[in-house]
């Protein structure tokens, strides 16, 4: 039996009986019932009762080539027929996972030549823990443990994910952090900048906040800093043009790794392949998941630089660390024809050289201006809209974070998908959005916004 046999209100009572949901006030959810997305083409998704909607958020970050692609099922029914699956244990391999690799290789910054396949980014960035760690112990220096990340940073869901993410939330709800990780500010001048501050000097201070964490410590502790090129989930939260290069500056001063999380920024997102080759950084290690398949199967790729890579083979001995589905043969496949799509279709070099400009665009002529509005921001294609009570003064409507939900759901209702963080509406849409999308996303923004802004003068 198929869905179509049931109605919607059985689908929602069925969910309700037995599912539950990542992120989610299951109480809630239940009371309203779940919106049931069943089929999608293009840009649009459509729920189970023909709404249409503009995805704004490409699936959860991920669907950069969009909708209905019949080679990428093609893809995985070949690869299915042929060998559905085995494993990387035991001396062994299969053809794709080998050539997914040797592509990743030419595509990642120059020093990056070596992949690790996990299926989430939350297991990505375990991997990446774990084998910083082990890097520091097989270069003789076991002390070198502690890895510092930032606060509102998201690096999954895990328990190790959660601990070196920077959500208080999400760490209340841990009840035991993985040790020594620490935390420090985020490059996030809307509410940090001091007045008056420019964007260049702000971009220091805040990657001074990892070197003043470095000294607190004594390099000769420190593993690691870790961050997202971008703060996505955090609210896409851009930082200031000196921030990157400051930091790597200092990681090198002091001998400290450089990790990048671009499970979200990852293949194309801003205009490059990866954020790293934006914003002119040489990592040490590289978390990938989401557009690596555009979320037509589930699989990550944790890239990792020669250097430690060269310590793990010539010194390692056998790395304990490894997953069922690492390098799963048809994932693999998917996403071979995946990079394959975005490099045909020309959609890296679409974003830097078209969408992405017409985006930053369009965004500040169109919505920067509205009184609920006290910023948009964008890199590539990926935004973020600040709602506030009070352009001037940057005052928030209280509670914290409802008016951006009250916006949301105008958003949805008016055929936008969008999502809200905190008191920020955020964009990631697929990078097969064209100059008429953009467009059409922006006058249903601004609806949204006029609906909310009646609603909010309510309060």
């Amino acid at each position: 039996m198929t869905y179509q046999n049931y109605s919607l209100k059985q689908l929602q009572q069925i969910d309700a009986a037995h599912h539950l949901h990542p992120f989610t006030d299951h109480k809630e959810l239940r009371e309203a019932g779940a919106r049931v997305i069943t089929h999608a083409n293009g840009p649009f998704i459509y729920d189970s009762e023909g709404t249409e909607l503009l995805d704004g958020m490409a699936g959860l970050w991920c669907v950069n080539i969009g909708y209905g692609r019949d080679e990428l099922a093609e893809a995985a029914y070949a690869q299915m027929k042929e060998l559905p699956y085995y494993n990387s244990f035991f001396k062994c391999s299969t053809p794709t996972p080998v050539l997914l690799s040797k592509k990743l290789a030419e595509i990642a910054p120059k020093n990056v030549n070596q992949v690790f396949y996990g299926s989430s980014g939350s297991e990505a960035n375990d991997t990446a823990l774990r084998l910083v760690r082990h890097y520091w112990v097989l270069e003789g220096k076991p002390e070198k443990n502690r890895v510092i990340s930032r606060k509102m940073a998201y690096h999954g869901s895990t328990i190790a994910g959660t601990s070196l993410g920077g959500m208080d939330a999400m760490h209340k709800q841990l009840n035991g952090a993985v040790p020594n990780i620490v935390h420090v500010m985020m490059p996030y001048a809307y509410e940090l900048a001091l007045p008056g501050e420019s964007d260049h000097d702000f971009g220091l201070r805040a990657a001074k906040s990892v070197e003043d964490a470095i000294l607190e410590a004594g390099a000769e502790k420190v593993a690691a800093f870790i961050g997202e090129p971008v703060m996505g989930a955090g609210g896409v939260k851009i930082p200031p043009a000196s921030y990157w290069p400051e930091v790597q500056r200092i990681c090198r001063k002091y001998d400290v790794l450089l990790m990048l999380d671009e499970v979200i920024t990852g293949y194309g997102r801003t205009g490059e392949w990866f954020a790293a080759q934006t914003f002119g950084i040489e990592p040490d290690t590289i978390t990938t998941a989401k557009a690596l398949t555009s979320g037509y199967q589930p699989l990550s790729a944790l890239l990792v630089g020669d250097r430690i890579a060269s310590a793990l083979v010539e010194k390692g001995g056998e790395f304990n660390h490894g997953y069922t589905y690492s390098g799963h043969p048809v994932a693999c496949a998917v996403a071979l024809k995946n990079l394959e799509i975005i490099e045909r279709e020309g959609l890296v070099d679409r974003v830097r050289n078209d969408t992405g400009p017409y985006f930053a665009k369009a965004l500040q002529e169109r919505i920067a201006g509205h009184d609920l509005v006290g910023e948009v921001r964008s890199i590539g294609l990926m935004g973020a809209i600040e709602i506030v009570k009070d352009k001037a003064t940057k005052e928030r409507f209280l509670p914290s974070g409802s008016a951006a939900v009250v916006v949301r759901d105008h958003a949805i209702a008016n055929g936008m998908m969008l999502r809200a963080t905190g008191d920020t509406m955020i964009l990631s849409p697929p990078l097969i959005w064209t100059r008429d999308t953009i467009d059409m996303a922006c006058e249903r923004i601004g609806k949204a916004l006029d609906l909310a802004q009646a609603d909010l003068r309510k309060r």
